[in-house]
């Protein structure tokens, strides 16, 4: 292998456009601080993915790049290969010998730029090494595979407790079923998917992951073991897997390398059987730094500085699926201090932050959102965090918390942001005590970015150019490659429509002004509407126009 001493990592992503000069700096600092290759401390920054620091590194270089979900990193069985470097050595430095090929060593590792690591391995092994490039999440797994028998081969991702004895195993159909369900697990985890659906039909059972918001079938397993996968799952849950007849909820925790994955899990009855979704939640994957999550300009500006008022409501809202909860947790992540006593109720509890009260709602008990509010104001709480309101009970301690000197943050569903007030409203809050609360209402939504391997640029229709001012910019479209699944777009970002709520508009709610008459006052104080801020993404290149109308305008 040719690698020039001098070619960098970050000369390398800066080239090829994945990152700037002001995210190398930010990266550089980080990584002192944190005392960690430049490479983790990218992608822990949220910066770049493991995948496309790999596959950057690979095409720089002109090497192989190998990916556990093809297959490819698979050592062959040769006795040489499991002794060649001590197992500590391997995981350690995240490298997988795969196989001899001509005297030569195939040797798959994460970093092929430390070539004092190379030079070491050389010596140890004895033979001339041909690098193949790979991620560190998928080297860790292919070792452990390879190695210990766990991971996606091995006996079980998650430890059963005392309450999985034989019998509940081998109702779960065995050693075959524990490692076909541990293999679409960790096929979800690599697929960054956020939902497993396992649907029971008539002859087959399907089997389907949400990735981007969208569901892509995957291959499924045989019909015959269509009970025993969906009691195996059950039995991770910690679910009663004699019950058929009524839903149930559970869930799991899974470690994959060095991320630790929760699961929760929820079974309705239908007619051809069970019918199971799965929720992956990975805490590593939280994303805490709003610009991160696609907000910018004015909209950062109104959010921070709403954010900070002593006390008030702030309301996000949106449809399922638009990412409110993770916004929420970011600005709670922002505003956790050892100075603030901060409280949330939720249902369920999706991340468990450090420094924050959570507690998880059980109405089942009598354990409502209005009943751990009641509570929460006898416990001094500087800040409250409410999952959603969904009635007027809610809504009126919300407002009441927030007019006695509390800062309050919750969610509602509603297509826009002055639309909030209408449904409070609606609820039975007066407009005259509405009106003092409210500090900053934020619709949300959130559109598939364009894969930067294979978008095309296009121009927008004459019909769309003719019907609206477009913003000046270069607009592209999906194409479609190996690596977003053929559908043209990977990850999403966020578009935000924040309404902050001044004087002026105060008064207006207090008289209970008609939402257009809100939005015309919100758009001369700068508030952008979210199809605009599509508008403005789809620009810049970073989503297509199909994208912007579908999204925004579908939901309106």
């Amino acid at each position: 292998m040719a690698v020039k001493t001098q070619i960098r990592l970050g000369e390398i992503l800066i080239k090829q456009q994945l990152i700037t000069e002001v995210q190398l700096q930010e990266a550089i600092k980080y990584q002192k601080t944190k005392g960690i290759r430049l490479g983790e401390a990218l992608i822990e920054l949220g910066h770049i993915t493991d995948l496309q620091l790999g596959q950057a590194l690979a095409r720089q270089l002109g090497l192989p790049f190998y990916s556990l979900a093809k297959k490819e990193l698979v050592q062959e069985a040769d006795p040489k290969l499991k002794t060649i470097f001590p197992e500590r050595l391997l995981r350690e430095n995240g490298i997988l010998p795969l196989r001899i090929e001509k005297n030569t060593l195939v040797l798959a590792l994460a970093d092929p730029l430390d070539l004092v690591l190379l030079d070491n391995l050389r010596d140890i092994c004895g033979y001339p090494i041909r690098p193949v490039v790979a991620t560190k999440f998928d080297l860790m797994q292919a070792i452990q595979t390879t190695y210990t028998g766990g991971g996606a081969a091995g006996s079980g991702l998650v430890d059963l407790g005392e309450g999985a004895d034989e019998g509940l195993l081998e109702q779960a159909g065995g050693e075959q079923v524990v490692k076909m369900v541990d293999q679409f697990l960790l096929e979800a985890v690599n697929t960054r998917a956020s939902d497993i659906h396992v649907e029971p039909q008539e002859e087959k059972l399907s089997i389907r992951f949400r990735i981007d918001g969208v569901l892509f079938p995957i291959n499924p397993p045989s019909p015959k073991l269509m009970l025993a996968i969906i009691s195996r799952i059950k039995i991770m849950s910690k679910m009663d897997i004699a019950e058929k007849r009524l839903p149930q909820d559970g869930g799991f925790t899974a470690k994959f390398g060095n991320r630790t994955i929760d699961f929760r899990v929820s079974t309705i009855p239908v007619v051809s059987g069970e019918k199971v979704v799965i929720r992956l939640l990975d805490k590593g994957a939280l994303v805490t730094d709003f610009t991160k999550l696609g907000m910018d300009g004015q909209a950062l500006t109104d959010y921070e500085k709403g954010i900070t008022a002593p006390f008030g409501l702030i309301f996000i809202t949106g449809p399922t699926g638009s990412g409110k909860s993770t916004t929420l947790y970011a600005t709670l992540t922002k505003l956790n201090s050892p100075k603030k006593n901060l409280l949330s109720i939720e249902d369920p509890v999706e991340y468990k932050v450090e420094g924050i009260n959570q507690v998880q709602a059980k109405p089942q008990i009598g354990l409502t959102f209005a009943a751990g509010l009641k509570s929460f104001l006898r416990q001094d709480p500087d800040i409250i965090m409410v999952g959603e309101v969904r009635d007027l009970e809610t809504a009126e301690i919300c407002v009441r918390a927030a007019l006695t000197g509390h800062l309050v943050l919750s969610t509602l569903h509603t297509n826009d942001s002055v639309s909030a007030v209408t449904r409070l409203v609606d609820l039975g809050i007066e407009p005259f005590l509405l009106s003092p609360s409210l500090v900053l209402i934020v619709a949300q939504r959130l559109i598939r970015r364009l894969c930067p391997d294979c978008k095309q640029q296009q121009a927008p229709p004459e019909s769309i150019a003719k019907k609206i001012q477009l913003p000046e910019g270069t607009y592209f479209e999906p194409k479609g490659c190996e690596n977003c699944r053929n559908t043209g777009y990977r990850g999403r970002i966020g578009l935000y429509e924040v309404f902050r709520i001044t004087p002026k508009i105060r008064e207006m709610i207090g008289r209970n002004a008609q939402p257009e008459e809100l939005l015309e006052e919100a758009k001369k104080n700068g508030l952008k509407t979210l199809f605009d801020c599509g508008l403005e993404q789809a620009a810049q290149g970073l989503t297509s126009m199909e994208e912007v109308m579908g999204v925004v305008l579908g939901n309106l």
